[in-house]
């Protein structure tokens, strides 16, 4: 079995982090609708839910709805429903459920129930990360088969830019030996546009032994937009070309293709208890270069959270699906479900 396994070396970046998020200064005021005032830290808006970090309460969430006014100096990128960007400053508004946003230039006062991301614009390399890192495992005495699933991402923020990389390793074991492996890796560039449209560079490295894969390179260039975008959901889909270099298990030759490629990214959000997160998304590649070959991805991830929104809970479930996989795959198709717990950084 092939051992690359580039996702270590995100694990072991993760581990030798700064702590210097400990020391950020706490100066940001969110003013509640039942006028009680709020000193912290506001490390980000999204799906409608407020992230704040407190002295001696740490990090809360606090629904948009309950909120008045923010006030905070630092800088942050703020996206509106209607897909428009800012760069800047909150001030308080004297109209409750509005804020102003200050940039260089301008004062502009918007609703905040029209805001969908609010994210800071960090000086510090390493506070401009956030992510997720996952454990999974499910085991069967009777048939003595057990499967251990390694997964995570690291996104990074820039303005306008947004860079995310994510793996995802399954490895099912019967009797002490390795049946099977599954492993993606992924390094993706995001870049914003106007009126919710993006461009994304994808590169990603993946195997498959049911598959018959043992390795699989790629380059994705896409074109996404946002459909729809609020305080409890993301829905987008993206179009573009797949490139690949396929070395397939035995002796069969390695090749190269040419797809395109069609995905469907929904993310849900529910803040009233139980809090539920869903990522799901779908990919369709069907092949230039090798006719009547078609490839479909199917990914979905319901969670809860445990103790805190930091800690969660929940189920990862995968289908793979190639028409015309390498002669030596034990199958046309591949999928999973394993327990997860995980732990989301930032």
């Amino acid at each position: 079995m092939n051992k690359f396994k580039p996702y270590y070396f995100l694990l072991v970046t993760f581990l030798i982090m700064p702590l210097n998020e400990v020391l950020s200064q706490k100066n940001d005021t969110i003013y509640h609708v039942n006028k009680n005032i709020l000193t912290g830290e506001l490390k980000n808006l999204a799906y409608g839910v407020f992230s704040w970090k407190m002295d001696g309460m740490g990090t809360i969430s606090l629904e948009e709805i309950k909120v008045s006014t923010i006030i905070s100096k630092k800088q942050f990128e703020i996206k509106l429903k209607n897909d428009a960007v800012y760069f800047g400053s909150l001030d308080a508004s004297d109209n409750p459920g509005t804020v102003f946003i200050i940039t260089k230039t301008d004062k502009i006062l918007v609703h905040l129930s029209d805001i969908v991301e609010i994210y800071p614009i960090k000086n510090s390399f390493w506070l401009r990360i956030s992510g997720n890192f996952s454990l999974g495992f499910n085991y069967s005495k009777g048939s003595d088969i057990g499967s251990l699933a390694f997964s995570g991402n690291l996104n990074y923020r820039k303005k306008k830019a947004y860079f995310e990389a994510e793996w995802d390793e399954n490895n099912t074991y019967q009797a002490d030996t390795l049946g099977s492996r599954k492993a993606d890796v992924s390094l993706a560039w995001q870049r914003l546009l106007k009126d919710g449209w993006s461009t994304q560079l994808a590169l990603a490295f993946s195997q498959n032994s049911e598959l018959g894969i043992k390795e699989r390179w790629g380059v994705n260039l896409m074109g996404l937009k946002d459909l729809s975008y609020n305080n409890w959901n993301r829905l987008y889909a993206g179009s573009g070309i797949n490139l690949t270099h396929e070395i397939p298990y035995g002796e069969i030759s390695e090749q190269d293709d040419i797809a395109a490629i069609f995905q469907v990214v929904w993310r849900v959000y529910k803040y009233k208890a139980p809090k539920l997160w869903v990522d799901s998304d779908i990919s369709y590649l069907p092949y230039f270069t090798d006719s009547g070959r078609h490839r479909a991805v199917f990914n979905l991830n319901p969670k809860i959270n445990l103790l805190n929104d930091n800690f969660k809970v929940g189920l990862k479930f995968y289908y793979t699906y190639d028409s015309k996989p390498p002669a030596d795959a034990a199958s046309t198709n591949d999928y999973g479900v394993n327990f997860q717990l995980s732990y989301s950084l930032h």
